[in-house]
């Protein structure tokens, strides 16, 4: 089977890939979101409606898709295994649950009725829409290569909450687009790129699927993904602990909970690019502040904190000298502590030095304020105990190998990496 290669491209809050869907093909950019199953783009040029977005817009236009506008474009019927997938949640707030009709009693061999209306609900968001099926294009592993998807499913919605952009949903359920491409038991990799990089529509990195991403991966460190009974289409992995510093630095230990479940499936550490920052359960959140503030002897600009909502904020010295070609911004990354996360199976990820503290201004007065960008999660009774966010895994080759069950990592340097010559050649 052809795999498939696509560029992601960095903007504030996530990585971008282009779906392109219909006849004639329309392009809709989307969140790349392994944290979900379901793909979903805004419908209707003048329809779309998005309540409470004012943070989370950028100032890039939105992209639309417009199924009047596609020849391919069908409602898909309640019938279809796909409409009982995205209904088949416990979601309070699904209009079949909300009409208190079984799925049971819509869904007959012979019902030609569309699907009904779905509500899909994400961390603060919240989409409505209709689930469609079009003709989706994807790029493959050769130059030149595409494969078409006839009756690709997903959600044209029209209204959300908190949800400015669409999803590409990369869980393991059947709804999401790897499996409907049939590589789920596969797999897939990316390398995200630096947060420098961010809105700079002329770079990008790979998005692999296929043989492709798991092919010739030995030397990466795998931990095995955790299966949780109650979510099975969600990315587990157990922490072990945390180091700061290089050398001597002793390991933090972390709550058992970020590598274990409950009976009601809570627990585990959720790795999912659909979070921007890596969150952590309290009180150990805190107590990895204190191990911080301790090691860190720089001024802290509290007046920084307080207007972002972050924790640690510094005032690192910088100098002018360029060494090695680094520009400024990376040239005092030693003067804060490396972070080290330990996995299951003796994985130990050091972060680059990028995705720990970041500078939140210019240079002034031969200093730059850089802050922690970590978080506290919100819910810790519910839910993951952690989230491994994409900021966090900037600049870190990820793979998901389906096959063997388990996930790989390898710091490099995504932006120059093989896989982005390969897709980048003349």
């Amino acid at each position: 089977m052809l795999d498939m290669i696509e560029p992601l491209r960095e903007v504030r809050d996530g990585y971008l890939i282009s779906l392109n869907l219909g006849s004639p093909p329309q392009v809709v950019q989307v969140y790349m979101d392994t944290g979900s199953d379901l793909t979903w783009v805004p419908c209707g040029n003048l329809s779309f409606n998005c309540i409470d977005c004012d943070d989370y817009t950028n100032n890039t236009p939105m992209s639309n898709y417009s199924p009047s506008h596609s020849s391919s474009c069908v409602r898909d019927s309640c019938a279809s295994q796909f409409c009982i997938d995205v209904h088949s949640s416990d979601n309070p707030y699904d209009p079949c649950y909300i009409a208190g009709c079984s799925l049971s009693t819509l869904m007959k061999a012979t019902c030609s009725r569309p699907c009904p209306t779905f509500v899909y609900t994400y961390g603060e968001g919240v989409v409505a829409g209709t689930l469609t099926r079009d003709t989706l294009r994807v790029h493959g592993n050769t130059e030149g290569v595409t494969r078409e998807i006839a009756n690709f499913d997903f959600g044209c919605v029209g209204s959300t909450y908190r949800e400015p952009r669409g999803i590409a949903g990369f869980g393991k359920g059947s709804l999401s687009l790897p499996s409907q491409l049939g590589f789920l038991q596969k797999g897939f990799s990316h390398c995200f790129l630096a947060f420098k990089f961010a809105n700079n529509p002329n770079i990008s990195s790979p998005l692999v699927v296929g043989d492709l991403a798991i092919s010739s991966k030995e030397h990466l460190q795998f931990t095995q993904m955790l299966k949780n009974p109650m979510y099975p289409n969600s990315y587990y992995i157990g922490l072990e602990g945390i180091t700061l510093g290089t050398g001597s630095g002793s390991m933090i230990r972390v709550p058992t909970n970020l590598r274990d479940f409950d009976s009601s499936g809570n627990g585990g550490m959720l790795i999912d690019s659909g979070t921007t920052y890596t969150h952590l359960p309290q009180p150990f959140f805190s107590q990895l502040l204190a191990e911080l503030e301790s090691v860190i002897d720089h001024p802290r600009a509290t007046e920084v904190e307080e207007r972002t909502g972050f924790d640690l904020c510094y005032r690192v010295p910088c100098t002018n000298n360029v060494t090695n070609g680094m520009k400024i911004m990376d040239v005092d990354d030693h003067l804060l502590p490396s972070i080290t996360f330990h996995f299951l199976n003796n994985v130990s990820l050091v972060l680059p030095q990028g995705n720990n503290f970041y500078a939140m201004n210019a240079p002034r007065n031969s200093t730059v304020v850089k802050c922690l960008l970590f978080q506290s999660m919100d819910d810790e009774d519910y839910g993951p105990a952690g989230v491994f966010g994409s900021f966090q895994q900037q600049n870190v080759e990820v793979v998901y190998d389906m096959q063997k069950e388990r996930i790989g990592f390898q710091t490099m340097d995504c932006a120059s990496s093989l896989a982005f010559q390969q897709l980048h050649k003349p």
